[in-house]
């Protein structure tokens, strides 16, 4: 006589938990300066023929081991992989200027730096957030500041970067009434975070500030697309 077959509990999975899980591996530990000229290189969903490049700003550690560049797009300083968006542009690959070499991962030597620099640096868990690590900008990065809809905006220079341990990066940005010596270093009392004072903000490259700052036309209506929401 044979068995009966008894249905297996089905499993239950708790997708909030894995993402949760996700989230956490790709969480930045650690972050290193570009200082050999790499870039990111990208595409424009509208001009897949063409390639654009911008300089890499810094390479980042993720609590998995995996190493990721990071450039200043959009909102936030932003690991390249996940630049994706049809409409701003989608990461293909780093770039070596001098040598016009094409990779998709990032370079070994800067995998060593930050596994190593993690290790000696190596930071105690807390309950609340801390700081963890402070990079200068090195690129004349600029952040649009805006504070409410009816304020005018702010173009001012990003003097550094902050890594929290919740993995979070934030800009430095100077009070300029508070600035009793120039330049401006990481570690003066006139820096502040930017994100406690502006809730929205925009990054962008030295060259794409300037443009703003001359009130170029073609450059201030792409602006308007993407900073401005619509009535």
């Amino acid at each position: 006589m044979g068995a009966s077959l008894s249905p297996r509990s089905a499993q239950v999975i708790d997708l909030e938990t894995v993402r949760k899980r996700h989230q956490a591996q790709q969480q930045l530990v650690r972050l290193a300066p570009e200082l050999d000229g790499l870039e990111m290189l990208y595409q424009l969903e509208a001009n897949t023929e063409t390639c654009y490049a911008i300089p890499i700003l810094a390479w980042g550690l993720n609590q998995d081991g995996s190493i990721v560049g990071l450039v200043p797009w959009m909102a936030t300083l932003t690991p390249c992989q996940r630049i994706n968006s049809q409409e701003n542009g989608c990461f293909i690959g780093y770039r070596d200027p001098e040598t016009e070499e094409i990779f998709t991962t990032p370079p070994e030597h800067k995998h060593d730096e930050l596994l190593a620099a993690a290790t000696y640096f190596e930071y105690e868990a807390s309950n609340g957030i801390t700081l963890i690590q402070q990079l200068p900008d090195t690129q004349g990065t600029h952040a649009l500041c805006m504070d409410t809809p009816d304020a005018p905006w702010q173009m001012k220079p990003v003097h550094g970067w902050s890594l929290y341990s919740d993995g979070s990066i934030d800009a430095l940005l100077a009070d300029e009434e508070q600035v009793t010596m120039t330049p401006v270093l990481l570690g003066d009392d006139c820096l502040y975070s930017a994100r406690a004072r502006h809730p929205r903000l925009y990054f962008f490259q030295r060259h794409i500030a300037g443009r703003i700052l001359e009130e170029d036309p073609a450059t201030l209506e792409a602006l308007a697309l993407i900073a401005v929401p619509p009535s």
